[in-house]
């Protein structure tokens, strides 16, 4: 009879190259290492602002005496809402030295999203980057509580958010063409008023309070959309932010200072975990995009000489087509995951291979992987064996008992950077019996202990790097006028590796089309989410009754066998 499929991984205590377990900890550590060495660039134009290691430390701790003389205790939960520019990190870091959890929301949020974001994680200080294009937070949080411009700072009493005390926010940074006022004014202050607020709080105080969290303390919250309609709230240890960025050079095979560029958002655990730890923990430096560009990207890649790219393949064929691609100098880069179309460059000469790894949200990156300089023991198709101090089975989704080595089940996990829990939710609702968190994905392990990725149990939709909910998307088309039945699926993409496409069977004699619903979709619902295509059927092609859903992967058939019909259509030559 074979083996059941349950694989450990070696002790963490035996994981070369980990520090410190907790996220001030880590960032004192590596700032004694390197602190005048470069660790964060903004550029905007022609302007350059530079953090070293030691200046970062400095920053951190000054919004941690800023927290501490806000009255910010050890476990408050602080919010942070903005783009990619040197104040998130200070701040991620400034909380974590106040003895606070940091929470990421993200700057896609509609004022919808945002309303449950800062509902659900209770925090009680958010710090907010007044506009991200054409979202400007403060006129949202304005319109959700009316309450926050007749109260001063530090006075808000908001029955829509019992939790939350005070607003802080940011303008625009330097070297922009348009340089923005903070309106500050009622409940919300500036930045520069909020940090007066640590004028008379000693920096002992605060390192004090760094000392007295313990790893398993909580770290901070992220937010990933689930099984149901809202998105939901992962609690992650101290240690699972140190863990992963203590390991991700080894696994990477990053021997030298790395220049990490990323244009996507830190409110994205892998984001924040792989550039933090890739940078931070080689000594290198984290060269901040604020939002995507291609055009920018690869000017930063030029002038910053940059060696890791943290991007997703969507984003390479943007670079790809943009007008400097073919003049641009990328020979500085080294490390790109899933890069295969920037490998196509001519300038890029690199030998690194990606090591195959699985992970997600819940489990603050990745649990198991491959080491990119130890090419022994891989094998095609498989996600490497678990990581030091995880164990992994497989278990037959109904009973939850493990199967054989070979069979395919559902995957669990548990280890040192699994999340604490949902919030709002019961161990036993996030946990089986035995402290696993059961994936929802299907997979199989091997005699050697390797894990092999079968695709997912579950509905959910992972479209450039990012999950989406489909009932999510399906409440906001079901209440567009019109819509008598929808359900939104995922269907491969070459690029984004699927695509959100809503299928919708409109009422007798409704006019809709396309581009209403994906109108509607983008005023409630962040723009990875909004469906990239919409199709009209019959009740006859869904072949149902009542308000039952088929299975997805039937209704997944259906759209693909639409598309290519209408590619097929679009490309057909005309005949004369």
């Amino acid at each position: 009879m074979s083996s059941p499929s349950v694989v450990a991984g070696p002790p963490l205590a035996e994981e070369p190259g980990q520090g410190a377990h907790t996220i001030a900890g880590y960032l004192r550590e590596v700032a004694a290492r390197y602190g005048p060495r470069e660790a964060v660039v903004l550029r905007k134009g022609d302007h350059r602002t530079a953090w070293t290691y030691d200046d970062l430390l400095t920053r951190a701790v000054e919004v941690a005496r800023a927290l501490v003389g806000c009255g910010i205790g050890k476990g408050e939960r602080v919010g942070i809402l903005m783009t990619n520019r040197p104040e998130f990190l200070s701040s991620l870091f400034g909380t974590a030295l106040a003895g606070g959890v940091p929470v990421a929301l993200s700057t896609f949020s509609t004022a919808q999203e945002l309303d449950h974001l800062v509902r659900a994680s209770q925090v009680s200080l958010l710090l907010f980057e007044q506009q991200v294009i054409r979202k400007h937070f403060g006129t949202m949080l304005h319109e959700l509580d009316p309450e926050i411009a007749k109260l001063r700072p530090g006075a808000l009493a908001s029955v829509r958010f019992p939790y939350l005390r005070r607003l802080v926010s940011l303008g625009g940074v330097q070297g922009e063409a348009e340089p923005m006022a903070v309106a500050a004014g009622g409940a919300v202050e500036t930045w520069d008023e909020f940090l007066s607020h640590g004028a008379r709080i000693e920096k002992a105080l605060v390192l004090e309070r760094a000392d007295s969290v313990h790893p398993s303390d909580p770290g901070g919250i992220f937010f990933s959309s689930g099984t149901t309609s809202l998105p939901k709230g992962v609690v992650h240890s101290q240690r699972a932010f140190a863990v992963q960025w203590w390991r991700w050079p080894r696994l990477f095979a990053m021997h030298e200072p790395v220049r990490s560029w990323t244009g996507n958002g830190f409110f994205w655990s892998g984001n924040v975990s792989m550039v933090v730890g890739t940078a931070f923990s080689t000594g290198g430096t984290i060269v901040l995009q604020r939002m995507f560009d291609a055009d920018e990207a690869l000017d930063l890649a030029e002038r910053e000489r940059v060696t890791f790219l943290n991007g997703r393949p969507h984003q390479w064929a943007r670079l790809q087509a943009s007008p400097k691609w073919a003049r641009a100098d990328l020979s500085s880069v080294k490390y790109v995951p899933r890069g295969e179309l920037i490998w196509q460059h001519p300038t890029v000469s690199t030998q690194w291979e990606v090591p195959m790894s699985f992970g997600c949200t819940e489990t603050m990156t990745i649990c198991t992987s491959f080491v990119a300089d130890a090419p022994e023991g891989r094998v095609e198709g498989s996600f490497g064996t678990p990581l030091p101090g995880n164990f992994l089975k497989i278990v037959e989704p109904i009973s939850g008992s493990s199967v054989p080595v070979g069979t395919v089940g559902e995957m669990c996990i548990k280890g040192p950077t699994l999340m604490s829990g949902y919030l709002g939710k019961a161990p036993e609702e996030c946990f089986d019996a035995e402290g696993f968190f059961c994936t929802g994905d299907a997979g199989r392990v091997d005699e050697a202990g390797r894990f092999f990725w079968e695709g997912r149990l579950t509905e959910m939709i992972k479209t450039g790097g990012a999950n989406v909910a489909p009932i999510e998307v399906d409440e906001v088309i079901a209440r567009i006028p019109g819509v008598k039945r929808t359900q939104t699926v995922g269907v491969p993409d070459d690029l984004l590796g699927e695509m959100v496409v809503a299928c919708i069977v409109p009422l007798d004699g409704a006019l809709l089309d396309e581009q209403i619903v994906i109108a509607s979709c983008k005023e409630e619902i962040a723009s990875f989410k909004v469906p990239r295509r919409v199709l009209f059927f019959r009740d006859e092609d869904y072949a149902i009754t009542g308000s039952e859903k088929v299975k997805s992967s039937e209704v997944r058939a259906m759209a693909v066998a639409r598309l290519d019909a209408d590619n097929a259509e679009a490309v057909r030559p005309t005949l004369a």
